[in-house]
């Protein structure tokens, strides 16, 4: 089976680390780069984190650093989850290697002209360094396979009622992304707060033994306290979102979406960062984003055990 391309943005950010668990562990995709967005922390930290987590799986790829705050907003970040350093929890490894020199929006650009077939996209932070390149190199749009990202929501949010952190973060990023016409798959919090890890979870990835699944484990028993005093209607789940946007790559199969309009909303008064998503059709406008809603827990936590198993 040959290898999907892709380019991952990412905010590490405790879901984000498992998410590169599973891209690289899975063995299924040929990771160009990562680029590292400010959001779950700030950029000096996400970066840090992305070249920590890299050296623990042992993998090396080009990283770049992206932009430091949004495109007209300032920086609002979720240490209130994800702690002072973005991945409190486990010691992590000090890096051995550093990011690139060339910034997030015009590495990205010089991969993409310098391959031969289209690359994925998946972007799991706040969109602002794919909205950068989108703007700045419209010429590569046709390089760009798809965005599979994760943000947003149909019916629900976790900032405002209706917006999630992601979007909300830079809404004229996420405008400009789900306006430009290059393919889209959306996993919002209607299939992320479908994707969670349980203690006995948990537990799983830390008997697997290697250093991989213990730091993932110590990872998640941090990123759970969160859910279990502030997401009570969750019954004790952590809402795992990022790895939905990778996952959905591997095995669309085991979750279900639906084509639907949507659109960004960037000047409400209560809706600020909402996406729109005309989820039955009554714009009659033609489908932009592959919307995913649910999903078999089971079978996403079976391909993220298997992911770290394989790692050292």
């Amino acid at each position: 089976m040959d290898k999907i391309p892709i380019i991952i943005d990412c905010d590490p950010g405790h879901d984000d680390a498992l998410m590169l668990m599973l891209a690289f562990g899975s063995g299924r995709f040929d990771v160009k780069a990562v680029s590292t967005s400010a959001g779950n922390q700030t950029q000096d930290k996400t970066l840090g984190n992305a070249l920590k987590l890299l050296t623990l799986i042992g993998q090396r790829v080009p990283v770049f650093r992206g932009a430091e705050k949004p495109l007209h907003r300032e920086l609002i970040i979720a240490d209130y989850v994800h702690g002072e350093t973005g991945l409190d929890g486990p010691e992590l490894p000090v890096p051995t290697f550093e990011q690139e020199s060339t910034p997030a929006a015009e590495g990205i650009a010089h991969i993409l002209e310098a391959s031969s077939e289209p690359i994925t996209i998946v972007p799991t932070g706040p969109l602002t360094n794919i909205a950068l390149l989108l703007s700045t190199y419209p010429h590569l749009k046709h390089k760009i396979k798809r965005i599979s990202l994760m943000g947003g929501g149909i019916f629900r949010g976790n900032m405002t009622p209706l917006a999630e952190f992601n979007i909300y973060a830079d809404p004229e990023a996420a405008a400009i992304v789900f306006e430009s016409g290059v393919p889209i798959t959306m996993c919002g919090l209607d299939v992320t707060h479908k994707a969670l890890v349980y203690a006995e979870d948990i537990a799983r990835f830390r008997a697997i033994g290697n250093q991989t699944g213990t730091v993932a484990a110590g990872l998640l028993d941090f990123f759970s306290k969160f859910y279990r005093e502030n997401r009570t209607e969750l019954h004790g789940g952590a809402a795992l979102h990022d790895p939905c946007a990778i996952a959905w790559l591997m095995d669309p199969e085991m979750f279900q979406s639906k084509s639907c309009y949507v659109r960004v909303e960037t000047q409400g008064a209560y809706t600020t960062g909402a996406t729109v998503v005309d989820f039955y059709r009554v714009l009659a406008q033609k489908p932009n984003v592959e919307v995913v809603y649910d999903l078999n827990r089971e079978r996403y936590i079976d391909l993220l055990a298997t992911s770290i198993a394989a790692l050292p």
